[in-house]
């Protein structure tokens, strides 16, 4: 969907043709998102079929520059001003984690370890990346650092994951065991007897005279 925008918004700005659309969007997002020309005309053809772009002439050249209708104006307006809606995704690795952590016999915080390694080199990518990003080239740098903080938002929950599943694991660990009784406490049993002659020996003891 985000596609079909952007081609609607470089074309509000002039009319381009399809290799040249590429091109602009490999360099506003930083070539961070393979997009190729033919999928480039297939969203042309159906911007078309929706009139929201005009198909032009060939050139000498042969290239066909397509131009942006009125009511392609008002859709790429209002692709601007609507919010995104932040709705929940079927993350995989989420879901991987979730089923791994419940299924017996697994090795949940080794998994958890192997992908926080790979998502720390590839965080480190994203960083390398930015640095290279050209001081005026403000979109590649809003991209890439898009790409920065979501790794990074990444590895945080990658350790909420391994915190948790530690504890759940302590949990059964002690709940296998039976009750535990702090070190000089009296079991539950013999708390609920009442005290023993020794007790009541020891309390009498104690008591002032």
């Amino acid at each position: 969907m985000s596609i079909k925008f952007a081609i609607l918004a470089m074309l509000a700005e002039r009319p381009r043709h399809g290799y040249e659309l590429k091109s602009e969007f490999d360099r506003r997002t930083n070539s961070t998102w393979p997009l190729n020309v033919g999928q480039v005309y297939t969203t042309l053809d159906r911007l078309e079929r929706d009139q929201l772009v005009l198909r032009g002439d060939e050139d000498a050249e042969g290239r066909v520059a397509y131009s942006i209708t009125g009511l392609g104006r008002e859709r790429v307006r209002s692709w601007f001003t609507t919010p995104v809606a932040a709705s929940p995704q079927r993350d995989e690795l989420a879901i991987k984690i979730a089923f791994a952590a419940t299924t017996p016999g697994l090795d949940v915080e080794a998994m958890i370890q192997i992908q926080r390694r790979e998502t720390m080199h590839l965080l480190q990518d994203h960083r390398r990346a930015r640095r290279g990003v050209d001081e005026d080239d403000l979109a590649g740098q809003l991209v890439l650092d898009s790409f920065v903080f979501a790794a990074e938002a990444q590895i945080r929950w990658l350790d909420n994951c391994e915190s948790a599943v530690l504890r759940a694991s302590r949990n059964a660990s002690r709940g296998s065991t039976g009750p535990h009784t702090p070190p000089g406490s009296a079991s539950p049993d013999r708390r609920a007897a009442g005290p023993t002659p020794e007790t009541r020996s020891a309390s009498s003891a104690r008591s002032p005279r």
